[in-house]
């Protein structure tokens, strides 16, 4: 599997899981964990367009 095809799965792992702790921290009233979701949100947008930019490169 290419570089770019992982750094697109992660991504989209990373925003999945991050939705969900949002929903959590949302339900719980924690905002703390609200917080982390998003974090890990933002960064799986970030792998996944890094696997774009990668996928860019290896052409």
């Amino acid at each position: 599997m290419e570089d770019s095809t992982k750094d697109k799965i992660q991504g989209k792992i990373d925003q999945a899981s991050g939705k969900m702790k949002e929903k959590l921290g949302e339900a719980t009233d924690d905002p703390d964990m609200q917080d982390e979701g998003t974090g890990e949100k933002l960064k799986g947008k970030v792998q996944e367009k890094v696997g774009d930019v990668k996928k860019v490169f290896e052409k």
